[in-house]
Order: C-alpha cells, then structure tokens, then sequence
C-alpha cells in the first residue's frame, strides 16, 4: 500500500512538473498563437491567382523598366539568392545608389504579414508594390511613366490584356507583382517536420532552443504564431546606424507617441538568410542578436517593457541560436531556373 501511495506521489509530482513547464507557454504567455506549421496563404477576393497573373507579377518584379534609370528591379533590393533581401545592412537606392536608413526586409512569407515595411505602413502586398517605384530614394520613378514603357511593349500589352482585361495598369501592376510575392513561401524547415512528427529532425541543440525560445528566452512574446512574428511593432532599443541619425519608425505612421522608436517584428523563418539584422541592419550575426537581447536590448526612452535581461548561458545563447537555423526551410510553391536568380537581362520585347 505504502508502494501505491509513493508511486502514486511520484507519478503525480512529474504530472506537476510537465503542467509547471507547459505554464510557460499556457499559463504565462496565454494570449500567443502557438508556433508551428504554415497555413494555406489567404487570397484576397479581389486579386485571386491566376498562373497567367503569377507569370505576369514575376516579370515585373525582375524587370529594371519599373525604376527611373532601368537598372534598378524588385529583386535588386529583394534577390532570391539572398534570401530574397540583399545582404547589405542599409538598402542602396536612388538615381546615385545612396544609402537608405533601413535595411531592405526579405519577400519570403510576406504573404502572412498583416503590414508591409518595417513601419507598417502599407496594409497590402498590393499597396507596398508600388510604394518603391514611386519613392525618389529608391526606384525613383513615377507610375504613369512605368505605364507608358510598358505600354509601349506589345509583350506586355498582351500580358496585361489576357490577365486583367485591360491595357497596362499601376493597379493591374500592383496586383500582378503581389500574386507573384505570394507565391514566395518558405516552409517544410527541419522544425516543421519535427512538429508534423519526425522526432528526429531536429537536434537535441535545437530541441533546448525551442524550450528556451517559448520559456526563459521569451521570443514567443513577439516571435509567435506559424510564421513567428506578432505582426506589431516595438521599441526594442536598437543602436542608431547609418545616415539617420533617428527613426521614428512606426510613430510616422501613427503619430502615436508609443509608437516612436517602434518597428515591425519580421518572421524568423529563414532567418540565417536574410542578415545583417533589425531595421537598419545594426547587427551582422544571430550570435550579436541573442546576445543584444540577453543583455536587456539598447537604451530608449520609449523601449518596450518586455525587453529585459535574460541571463542565458553560453550554451543556452548557443541552443537558441541552433533552433533559429531549424527554421530554415524551402521555396515550396514555385520553383525558379538559374538564370532568374540573380539580376536577369529582361529580353527587349518583354
């Protein structure tokens, strides 16, 4: 009976010790999407997709006409090859390359974003298409002017009258290039297949970094749901780089005094990818991020309260690190020749 009685103790106090652990992410982080596998992309109604539109929108994305000079396409700032970003801490624009503020954030999973740009300033892929070709520090171009050039190419006539029913369009533009974006999924990483089952195809490394990066670490706060962003915006007190000397970031937008200093949480997935890091590309590695964080982020009048020291070990900065590169998958609707993959002479007549 005595046996019964301590076994029964002890079965119940593991029982207590997997609820206290499962607190972490039930009881004390309760409002969070659970991470895991991607959903389905949702289609706007009023842009389904259509092959012949895909086709179009990826065209345009690589075509240099859309930019004042033509030289200058989507996948210049945004290459496949680099993680569909360009690799640079500050994106280089305008009719001399100078540099921007911020760093150019990756097309993968933009399709899931609820805003665009780091200050959250479009609501749409629809409405970000646009936003570059008309900003004079970036494409520097005017949308009328893009519809003339591409009026004036039958290939893209024909185009824009087969899909849409019209003559070229900057809506019919806008529409063409975002159902091409949505297209750029990256999903069936090593943690995907963990979640769906296969016990082994993460490392026990990784395995601590997912307890740590829900518990201790407390990336879920931000980093949550199937495509690991909360799709808002925070002060975390990033060190000031580049030619602005301040970003107000979201606070432009708004004009909400908590939102200065603010900027988009953008999704982990393949994030070894797409450094250097954070809005104005301050920090070239993960390793400098874990460790930025763990040391209670930057000095900000305004910095969000969930940003505190953590005191991680090396090791546990190190299992962090090791499941954040478990969530680097693949392109998993569209596949891509190599000539696309870099920067592609677009053929005269389209």
């Amino acid at each position: 009976m005595n046996r019964i009685r301590i076994a029964k103790s002890f079965f119940c106090g593991v029982a207590r010790l997997v609820l206290t652990i499962q607190g972490i992410y039930a009881g004390d982080f309760p409002l969070f999407p659970p991470i895991g596998p991607l959903p389905p992309v949702t289609i706007p109604a009023d842009n389904p997709q259509t092959e012949a539109k895909v086709a179009l929108g990826k065209q345009l994305y690589f075509d240099p006409r859309l930019s004042g000079n033509n030289w200058i396409s989507c996948a210049t700032c945004h290459n496949p090859v680099l993680g569909f970003a360009d690799g640079l801490p500050r994106m280089l624009g305008g009719p001399a390359s100078k540099e921007g503020g911020r760093h150019s954030p990756t097309v993968m999973n933009t399709a899931y974003n609820e805003f665009q740009f780091w200050d959250g300033r479009a609501a749409t892929l629809e409405e970000q298409a646009l936003g570059p070709i008309q900003n004079p520090n970036e494409m520097f171009e005017t949308l009328d002017n893009v519809v003339r050039k591409l009026s004036g190419i039958p290939e893209y006539v024909k185009a824009f009258q087969e899909v849409f029913g019209t003559g070229v369009t900057a809506d019919g533009i806008a529409k063409a290039i975002a159902a091409f974006e949505r297209t750029i999924v990256f999903a069936n990483a090593p943690f995907d297949r963990y979640m769906q089952g296969d016990v082994h195809a993460m490392s026990e490394s990784a395995r601590r970094g997912m307890d740590l990066f829900q518990g201790k670490a407390e990336c879920i706060k931000c980093h949550n749901g199937p495509n690991f962003t909360d799709n808002k915006f925070h002060n975390i007190g990033v060190p000031a780089d580049g030619p602005l000397k301040e970003d107000l970031g979201r606070y432009n937008v708004t004009r909400n005094e908590s939102d200065k200093g603010a900027f988009k949480t953008p999704t982990l997935r393949n994030i070894t990818e797409t450094g250097p890091y954070m809005h104005n590309g301050f920090f070239p590695t993960l390793f400098e991020v874990v460790q930025f964080y763990n040391g209670g982020g930057g000095r900000s009048e305004n910095k969000s309260a969930d940003i505190h020291a953590l005191n991680l070990t090396g090791q546990e900065a190190s299992d962090l690190i090791e499941f954040m590169k478990a969530l680097t998958g693949e392109l998993v609707q569209i596949t891509y020749q190599s000539a696309p993959l870099t920067f592609p002479r677009v053929p005269v007549g389209f």
